[in-house]
């Protein structure tokens, strides 16, 4: 049976960020676009780390996720959970 490691982190969309200013692409991306995470992703796919999840989240300030405001209120995020599995 084959076993998996498990990575959660949280990667956060904003093309200012030093770690998403190497994206080579041709197109002029908005600041918070979620293609600007790509190189990131590239990164830990790199280390051998499949992104098996991705989802947006509102992080508290103890790395705790606000899953539902309720009442009806709206928030932006740029910040997504992203949980990643690799062979031990």
């Amino acid at each position: 049976m084959e076993r998996w490691e498990y990575l959660t982190c949280f990667l956060e969309a904003d093309i200012s960020l030093p770690e998403n200013r190497s994206l080579t692409m041709a197109e002029d991306l908005p600041r918070y676009s979620p293609k600007a995470m790509i190189p990131q992703l590239n990164e830990l796919g790199g280390k051998g780390w499949e992104l098996v999840h991705m989802q947006p989240a509102f992080v508290g300030r103890n790395e705790d996720v606000l899953m539902h405001e309720g009442g009806g209120l709206k928030r932006w995020t740029n910040t997504y959970l992203c949980v990643f599995k690799r062979p031990q």
